[in-house]
């Protein structure tokens, strides 16, 4: 026994002395196997997905298809009994006890936490898949990339690694879930830099990539190589057009923030009916069943309808009452409770409005325009960027389905538009809600208790209430910063200057001589105390839209300092995860 763990121990030391495997290289080579594993998770699910299907409706096609060949009263009654047992599952599977990690991947990802509870998300992985096979009007990407992420949040905690790596781990895990969903690596790592990570740091990009490009090397094995959508060639009628998909992209950018709205109010109507999961979530199957009995085409993710809408095969009138009825179809599965992805029904709702937009263009001026189709596909990219705040991934994604390279002058043109008119609408996006709640409402409590004193640096920036106009400018001019903090002859902090406030002054060298910093202060303004807890800065930085907040006693309102919205987020993301095992 002891010769045989000096051979071990002497090759150990041996591959340590000639391979010289660096730290990089070893999160490499764990991307390349949750590569894999996510990408045989997803063949193995849609594989349960399909049979399941096959059960339910008695049919093997595609959803829309299956449901059109139903009768009528079985597309009624397959989504409510579907909707039933997904409800079920999450009734009873919540009763089987409560795990202190959490089941949702984005919030692993992008808190930091790094491990997902096995019986949460297993249950959670089950109710959608009974959800997707019986024809909900939702996307199956979200249990795939759900399993993919706790294969490799499982990974993680078997070698019992510390939190940054198995961070990195499920972030990966979710890239090659994202990437194997829709057969687009390259998107499949920018959607988890882009959106959950925030960063396209290489440090966490190039484990990413490694992930998708694995992830969909596998699901290529098993179902080839063809590109997600097969569509006729793209091409621009003139140069002129560039204007009419930035107008496409304006479009998207005001009506994404709409159906985001849209989504939330049906979550809280049904969260008003304060009925148990299984009868919820019935009454949402119930409702898509309705709509089905006499147009199929709101039944799943939408993909054969996109195909249809790509490929010129849909009149626009009949188009008008589809997406109408996809959008209410899609408001009553989510705010149901049902668990699944949204992703791809907001695709159908881009190409649907992409559609009619390119018909009206045809219609107004057909020298210019292209065929509907073409604008079809723009508007799938550019509306998912409205709603994702996320347009480097839409602009790739759509590519990546469609392979066609001249594509992306336009998608790029109208993604971009379509963000920046979204973001001045609504700063939140179809993630970022989530995330938000989960960030106070998932945070231990020791932590959440944690007064801001600890996190407050005492360096601020201020100008007292007399100081002239000059001192406010040079103030702005030196830092970095979109408030200016106002104290009196007794360091009590009064309020704030704001810089969009300055702007009627920049103009009137006369009025700026006169003006002070009193004049142009706003008395209200949200402030944190010593004591205030972690949890009433995550609530405060809510409902503001600066980076800092003052920190200020509660009887003199003397300034102490301010508190960083960045300062606050990093030290949860370190200090939230529990210290691994020894």
């Amino acid at each position: 026994m002891r010769t045989r763990l000096l051979r071990l121990l002497h090759y150990r030391v041996w591959l340590i002395d000639h391979c010289h495997i660096t730290q990089t290289q070893q999160i490499l080579l764990l991307a390349a196997l949750v590569g894999a594993l996510g990408g045989l998770t997803t063949v193995l699910l849609r594989a349960a997905m399909n049979g399941l299907h096959v059960l339910l409706t008695g049919q093997s096609g595609g959803l829309v298809d299956s449901f059109g060949a139903m009768t009528r009263d079985r597309r009624l009654l397959v989504p409510a009994v579907g909707g039933v047992v997904a409800g079920a599952v999450i009734h009873f599977g919540s009763r089987l006890g409560r795990s202190a990690r959490t089941t949702d991947y984005m919030e692993a990802v992008a808190l930091g936490r790094g491990s997902l509870s096995v019986r949460s998300s297993l249950v959670k992985i089950t109710s959608a898949t009974f959800s997707v096979a019986s024809g909900a009007s939702i996307g199956r990407e979200g249990p795939l990339v759900q399993l993919s992420a706790l294969a490799a949040s499982l990974l993680g905690r078997f070698r019992n690694w510390p939190a940054p790596r198995r961070h990195i781990l499920v972030a990966c895990g979710a890239a090659a879930g994202v990437a194997a969903a829709y057969n687009a690596p390259i998107a499949g790592a920018l959607f988890v830099s882009e959106i959950m990570l925030q960063s396209i740091a290489m440090e966490t990009l190039g484990p990413l990539v490694v992930s998708s490009v694995l992830a969909t090397q596998v699901m290529r094995w098993f179902s080839g190589s063809q590109q997600l959508y097969s569509i006729p060639a793209f091409h621009l009628a003139s140069g002129w057009e560039l204007a009419l998909y930035a107008a496409l992209g304006i479009i998207c950018g005001l009506l994404a923030p709409l159906f985001m709205r849209l989504l939330r109010l049906s979550e809280a109507g049904f969260g008003l009916l304060r009925l148990p999961a299984y009868l919820r979530m019935g009454l949402g199957g119930l409702m898509v069943g309705a709509i089905a009995m006499y147009y199929p085409q709101v039944c799943g993710n939408g993909y054969s309808v996109i195909v249809s809408i790509l490929n010129v095969d849909l009149v626009w009138q009949s188009l008008v009452m589809i997406l109408a009825l996809k959008i209410l179809a899609t408001s009553a599965t989510f705010g149901s409770g049902a668990v699944g992805g949204v992703f791809t029904p907001t695709l159908f709702v881009g190409a649907g409005l992409g559609y009619l937009f390119g018909t009206a263009g045809a219609a107004l001026a057909p020298r210019w325009t292209g065929t509907p189709g073409a604008y079809a596909l723009a508007g799938m990219g550019m509306f998912i960027a409205a709603a994702t705040r996320a347009p480097l991934t839409a602009i790739l994604m759509v590519f990546e389905m469609t392979l066609d390279s001249n594509v992306i002058i336009p998608l790029m043109l109208g993604c971009v538009t379509a963000y920046y008119t979204a973001s001045t609408i609504d700063s939140r996006s179809l993630y970022s809600h989530a995330l938000a709640r989960k960030a106070i409402d998932g945070m231990p409590r020791d932590f959440a208790a944690m007064p801001v004193s600890e996190l407050m640096k005492a360096e601020a920036i201020t100008v007292m209430t007399d100081s002239p106009f000059s001192a406010v400018a040079r103030a702005f001019i030196a830092n970095n910063i979109k408030y200016l903090y106002v104290l009196d002859t007794g360091d009590e902090f009064r309020g704030v200057v704001s810089l969009q406030d300055t702007k009627p002054f920049l103009n009137d060298p006369k009025l700026a001589d006169v003006v002070l910093a009193i004049d142009i202060m706003r008395d209200s303004f949200p402030v944190l105390h010593p004591d205030s807890t972690i949890a009433e800065a995550i609530e405060a930085f809510g409902h503001h839209d600066g980076e800092r907040l003052p920190v200020v006693t509660r009887q003199e309102r003397r300034l102490l300092g301010r508190v960083a919205k960045a300062d606050v987020m990093i030290a949860f993301a370190h200090r939230a995860a529990p210290a691994p095992a020894a």
